[in-house]
Formats: C-alpha cells, sequence, structure tokens
C-alpha cells in the first residue's frame, strides 16, 4: 500500500446492504482506516446506536452545525437531514488511515466536487426485484414512505455509471462485495503510486 491515504466513497440505493458491508470492512481492518460516522437529524431506529451507527441530532443542532461550515457535505431526504463531518475526513486523512465514507449518491458527488481524488464505489443489488423484497422485509415505513423510497432508488440506480467502480452485492452472500471493496482499494494505491505526482 502507498504511503498516501485515500478518501472511498461508498454508496448504493436503500437497501442493497451497505451498512452489512462496512460492519465486515471494520472487522477485518479498523487499525489503518477511519469509518465516518455520519450525522443524522432522526431519531435512532431500533438496533441503531448512537456515535456507532450515525450521530443523531434535532434539526436545530443540524443546522447550527451547518451554519458553522461542519459538513463535507450534506443532504435533505423526506425532510431528514445527513451530513458528513469535514473534521473526520480531514483529520483522518492528515493521520495516514484511508478514510471509508458511506453516502447516498447525491452526497457522492459533493464530495467529489469538493474531493477530486475520491475513490467512487457504487453498491448494487443482484436484481430489482430482490432489493424491493429486501426493503418490504425491512418494515422501517408505511407504503406511502416505501413508494418514495423505491423511486428514489430507481433514480439511484441511474447514477451507477458515475462512479468509479460498481460492486454487486448478492443477497446471502455479502462477503464477496467485501472481497470486491477489498481488491479495489489496493488497486487504488497501486493505481495511485505509479501516478505521476503533481506540483
Amino acid at each position: 500500500m502507498s504511503a498516501e491515504p485515500l478518501l472511498f466513497v461508498i454508496s448504493g440505493p436503500s437497501g442493497v446492504g451497505k451498512d452489512t458491508i462496512l460492519k465486515k470492512l471494520r472487522a477485518r481492518d479498523s487499525s489503518s482506516r477511519h469509518f465516518v460516522v455520519t450525522v443524522k437529524s432522526r431519531k435512532p431506529r431500533p438496533g441503531e446506536e448512537d456515535g456507532v451507527d450515525y450521530f443523531f441530532v434535532t434539526d436545530q443542532q443540524f443546522a447550527e452545525r451547518l451554519a458553522q461550515d461542519d459538513f463535507l457535505e450534506t443532504a435533505e431526504v423526506y425532510g431528514q437531514w445527513s451530513g458528513t463531518p469535514r473534521s473526520q475526513v480531514i483529520d483522518a486523512l492528515a493521520a495516514g488511515k484511508d478514510v471509508i465514507l458511506k453516502v447516498d449518491v447525491q452526497g457522492t458527488r459533493s464530495v467529489k466536487a469538493r474531493m477530486p481524488s475520491a475513490v467512487t464505489i457504487f453498491v448494487e443489488p443482484e436484481s430489482l426485484e430482490a432489493l424491493h423484497e429486501q426493503l418490504v422485509s425491512r418494515k422501517t415505513e408505511n407504503d406511502e414512505e416505501l413508494g418514495r423510497r423505491w423511486a428514489a432508488v430507481q433514480e439511484e440506480m441511474k447514477a451507477r455509471t458515475e462512479f468509479t467502480y460498481r460492486v454487486q452485492n448478492p443477497f446471502g452472500n455479502p462477503d464477496k462485495a467485501v472481497d470486491d471493496i477489498e481488491r479495489i482499494i489496493e488497486l487504488a494505491h497501486e493505481e495511485q503510486a505509479v501516478r505521476p505526482i503533481r506540483s
């Protein structure tokens, strides 16, 4: 691995298994990587832990941090805000650690605009039918909310060609996607090592 740390942005539609992938990546290597904990302006869902899955804040607290330019990117979806703390990314890179960040497609575009060297990875399902079943089985939304989320999923899938890499996450076998992402991380560092240094 080259000495220069990199920012890896993982994105993909709702329900595709991004959180599971991140947990497995963290279990494999949490010493040389920093996994960004994003900020959400909502209450935790069952099983979510503040400061581990996300930092949960009120709308007012989020607005105050936004006014202080605390975020690398922000997104508003269904009336809820999410943001990537700028300090987490900058401090980890300065410390020589790769940074792993999970954001939605909109957030990925914002990060890429501010940090063009970011390596973007789109996680896609094995099929849209399987993804729809996964979203329904979560039972975290009513029919109206699920309809809006499914419409968003279809729009997000159209954006997959914008990403540096695409990885398929087969339901029931997330280790395959994790293995693919590990290889992408290796490849990105190998490519970086042979690129000419820009002043």
